[in-house]
């Protein structure tokens, strides 16, 4: 269990901390206690997917009962996180976060100006493979089938806005 402020500098350090221990040791019970919420590093501290996560604010914490029971879940390898954190950083999300790294290899290559055949060759996957992960993209930038969009473009300039 930490805070988010720690010092020497009294910002991240916190934070910054479990996620080193986690890349560290996945999967290691993490318990973050903080007055506010820290987007980027929350975001990241919960990317695994792998529960032994919890992101708590202080000022929502005033039951005893129920905060050590939020602790003996995540050591139990659950998720316990404040509502404001979830709201936080899901208002935040970008659709292009919604891509896998496989659909952001292929995208990336899309804004080069590859075509599928060139894009399947360079990652040694089928032309149907790539045809997949386009149209996952699509679906996941939320790019509907039209007749007055060219949707492989709209996906790039998503891309390149970043």
């Amino acid at each position: 269990m930490l805070d988010v402020r720690l010092p020497p500098t009294q910002t991240d350090e916190g934070l910054r901390a479990a996620i080193a221990v986690r890349r560290e040791r996945p999967g290691f019970p993490v318990m973050v206690l903080s007055q506010y919420v820290e987007h980027l590093y929350a975001r990241e501290l919960l990317a695994s997917g792998e529960g032994s996560v919890g992101y708590l604010l202080k000022n929502r914490v005033s039951d005893v009962a129920e905060f050590v029971e939020g602790l003996r879940r995540v050591v139990a390898g659950g998720t316990v996180l404040d509502p404001e954190v979830v709201a936080t950083v899901m208002a935040r999300q970008q659709p292009v976060d919604r891509l896998s790294a496989r659909e952001r290899e292929v995208l990336a290559l899309m804004a080069e100006g590859r075509s599928n055949a060139a894009i399947a060759e360079r990652l040694v996957v089928t032309e149907k493979a790539v045809a997949k992960h386009i149209n996952s993209i699509f679906t996941k930038l939320d790019l509907p089938l039209g007749s007055d969009d060219h949707r492989r473009v709209r996906a790039v300039l998503t891309w390149l806005r970043l």
